[in-house]
């Protein structure tokens, strides 16, 4: 078995933003052809970010909630405890997976995630991201490709405070938000949505073994 047979599974808490942003630069900077690819789980205090496409008027009133512009694909998105935050640090080479596919393997398991909760959900392709049937958006993406490597990766609003997306036009798109605690009569815990995302992302991504793990990876600038 070589060190990258297997994929680590990262449960990180309750984090800030820009520690993690800067961290999971860092680890795409300093990652070899050996190291094993990675998937972090986190929620994130509020903040609203900013891709690269992102336009100042889609933040309508920020109010007490910083901004952060990040290197990520996308406009401008909300990040929040209750919503599940998921980087994929992937080596898409080693993979033999284009940027495409990733995010069509994104989508996949964000749908199929909501499906174990019957709920029915689709992609649009012009507007990456999850819809569920009502036209609601519930799933964002987002992801940055350096030496080959993806890092940044999925929002996914599972029972959260609504009311900052009110602040902003998401993803410039006009589009209504919603959650999956609107859409269920029991609402299911983070870590039992978290499991099932999991379970779909890992057979998109061809894995069969992972490592769980809490710590944060242990790199060379002493992060």
């Amino acid at each position: 078995m070589t060190n990258a047979s297997s994929i680590i599974i990262r449960q990180l808490g309750l984090q800030d933003y820009t520690k993690i942003f800067t961290l999971m630069k860092a680890f795409t900077d300093q990652r070899s052809i050996s190291t094993r690819d990675e998937i972090w789980y986190v929620q994130h205090n509020p903040v609203f970010t900013q891709g690269q496409a992102g336009k100042d008027e889609y933040i309508l009133i920020a109010g007490d909630i910083p901004i952060v512009k990040s290197d990520r694909g996308g406009h401008v998105t909300y990040h929040g405890p209750g919503q599940i935050t998921a980087y994929l640090l992937i080596d898409l080479k080693r993979l033999n997976i284009g940027v495409r596919g990733l995010v069509s393997l994104i989508e996949k398991a964000l749908v199929d995630t909501l499906f174990d909760w019957n709920i029915e959900a689709a992609p649009h392709r012009a507007a990456p991201g999850v819809y569920v049937s009502n036209g609601k958006k519930i799933a964002s993406l987002g992801l940055r490709i350096r030496k080959g490597c993806s890092y940044h990766g999925l929002n996914f609003n599972v029972d959260m405070d609504m009311s900052p997306w009110q602040r902003i036009n998401p993803c410039g798109l006009d589009v209504e938000m919603t959650q999956l605690a609107d859409l269920v009569d029991n609402i299911p815990i983070l870590e039992e949505v978290i499991d099932k995302l999991t379970d779909h992302l890992l057979v998109g991504l061809g894995y069969n073994e992972y490592q769980k793990r809490a710590d944060q990876p242990t790199l060379n600038n002493g992060f």
